[in-house]
C-alpha cells in the first residue's frame, strides 16, 4: 500500500491499454506452447511461457537453481506487497528475494536497471506506471503467464511485454479527528485545511501525484488528457496556504503532520489500521481508477525466477493478496466467476459507479502538459 509515496513515479497506468497503441511491439505469438523445433533449445531468458521451457515444473526447477530474485520499488505496505513477497518466499524458500529501493519511482526502476545492466544485482522484474512502461518496452522480455488467456485483451500487450496487474481508485484521505470531512474540492481551500493538504510527490515524476492532479482536473470540469484545471486548482491551493509540500508516509500521517492526503485507495485503506479516524473521500464526478503494469527485464540476471514470480502474481494467491491490500486485481472478474476470489476482501473495496478510465493517449497528453505547466505553476 505504500505511503512513502515517491515509489510511484513513472506516471499512472490505465485500464484501456490497447496493444495497438504500442507501435514498437512485435506481432503476438499464437499460443503458449513450445515453439516448433525449439525443444531443448529454449532457456529461461528466452522462454515466452512456462510451456516453452518444458512446463511449470521445469520453470520452478530453473528458478530454484538460480536461487535468487531481485525486485525493486515494492514497499511492503503498497498494495500488500509484504504478503506477496512473504507468500512467494514461503512457497519457494530456495529463492532468496532482494528488495531494492522500496520507495523508488517507476522511472528509478528503469534507471537502476540501466545502471546495473549485466550485474547480478540488477532488477529482474518491474512494477510500472503506464508512461514509463510504454516508453521502455524495448527493455522488457515477452512472457505469457499460465493465466494469460483469462486476462482481458485491453489489459495486456499482445506479446506479453507488459500486463496490467492491479488498479486503485484515486482518493482524498483525511484524519477526521483533525479536519472536517470534505464534501467538495472547494472545502479544501478553506482555513480549516491551512497547511494540511499533501499530494503524493511531484506529479511530473510520481504516478499517484499525477493521478491526483488528473482527478482534480476532471472534477473541475477538465479531462483526463488536459490537466490544466487540476494544475490551476493546486496553484490556488498553494496560494491559499493550504498546500503542504511534504511527501506523506505512514509516520507523517500517524504524527498528524499530513492530515489530508491525495493517494490511491489501496494505500489509504491501510492507514485506517494505524489511524482509526482516517477516512476516504472521492469527488462524485471524478472516480479515477487505473492500473499499474508488470514486466520482466530483458536483462534479468535471474530470468527463471523472474518468470516464476510473474506466475505467482497472476495466481489466485497473488491476485487475492493485492485484493486484501485494497487493490483491484486484473483477474478479479474471472476469479469472482470461478469462486477463487477472497469475497470478504472484494466486498471491502470502495464502491464506485462509472469510473473514469484514462486511455494511453490521455496519459501521454497529460504528461506532456504537466512537464512544463506544473513547475511553472508551483515553482
Amino acid at each position: 500500500m505504500h505511503l512513502s509515496l515517491t515509489r510511484r513515479g513513472g506516471l499512472l497506468a490505465v485500464t484501456a491499454l490497447a496493444a495497438t497503441s504500442i507501435a514498437a511491439c512485435a506481432a503476438p505469438s499464437s499460443d503458449n506452447s513450445t515453439p516448433a523445433g525449439s525443444s531443448g533449445a529454449v532457456d529461461a531468458k528466452t522462454a515466452t511461457s512456462a510451456a516453452a521451457l518444458g512446463g511449470m515444473d521445469k520453470l520452478v526447477e530453473a528458478a530454484k537453481k538460480e536461487g535468487a530474485l531481485n525486485v525493486i520499488a515494492l514497499p511492503p505496505d503498497w498494495a500488500n506487497y509484504k504478503e506477496i513477497l512473504d507468500g512467494f518466499a514461503a512457497k519457494y524458500p530456495e529463492i532468496k528475494i532482494t528488495s531494492d529501493q522500496p520507495d523508488a519511482s517507476s522511472a528509478d526502476e528503469i534507471t537502476t536497471a540501466d545502471r546495473l545492466k549485466g550485474q547480478a544485482t540488477a532488477p529482474d522484474v518491474f512494477d510500472l506506471g503506464t508512461a514509463v512502461a510504454l516508453a521502455n518496452t524495448a527493455k522488457f522480455a515477452p512472457y505469457k503467464v499460465a493465466a494469460w488467456d483469462k486476462i482481458p485483451a485491453d489489459n495486456k500487450e499482445a506479446t506479453g511485454l507488459w500486463v496490467n496487474d492491479y488498479a486503485g481508485l484515486m482518493t482524498v484521505g483525511y484524519d477526521s479527528a483533525k479536519v472536517p470531512a470534505p464534501t467538495s474540492l472547494a472545502d479544501l481551500m478553506k482555513a480549516d485545511y491551512k497547511g494540511k493538504v499533501a499530494l503524493n510527490g511531484d506529479p511530473t515524476k510520481a504516478g499517484a501525484a499525477f493521478a491526483g492532479v488528473q482527478m482534480v482536473a476532471i472534477a473541475e470540469g477538465g479531462t483526463a488528457a488536459d490537466p490544466a484545471k487540476g494544475i490551476a486548482w493546486f496553484k490556488a491551493l498553494k496560494a491559499a496556504g493550504n498546500f503542504l509540500p511534504v511527501d506523506p508516509t505512514p509516520a507523517t500521517i500517524q504524527s498528524g503532520q499530513t492530515p489530508v492526503v491525495f493517494d490511491w485507495s489501496y494505500n489509504q485503506t491501510g492507514v485506517i489500521a494505524k489511524v482509526p479516524t482516517w477516512k476516504l473521500w472521492t469527488p462524485d464526478n471524478a472516480a479515477l481508477k487505473v492500473f499499474y503494469n508488470q514486466a520482466i527485464s530483458k536483462d534479468a540476471p535471474h530470468p527463471a525466477a523472474a518468470r516464476l514470480f510473474q506466475e505467482y502474481l497472476y495466481s489466485a494467491d497473488g491476485q487475492n493478496a493485492w485484493l486484501r491490500g485494497g487493490a483491484t486485481p486484473v483477474l478479479m472478474d474471472v476469479m469472482t466467476a470461478d469462486g477463487t476470489i477472497d469475497a470478504k476482501a472484494a466486498a471491502a473495496l470502495p464502491k464506485v459507479t462509472s469510473p473514469v478510465l484514462p486511455t494511453a493517449e490521455d496519459t501521454d497528453k497529460a504528461k506532456a502538459a504537466l512537464a512544463t505547466a506544473w513547475p511553472a505553476a508551483m515553482g
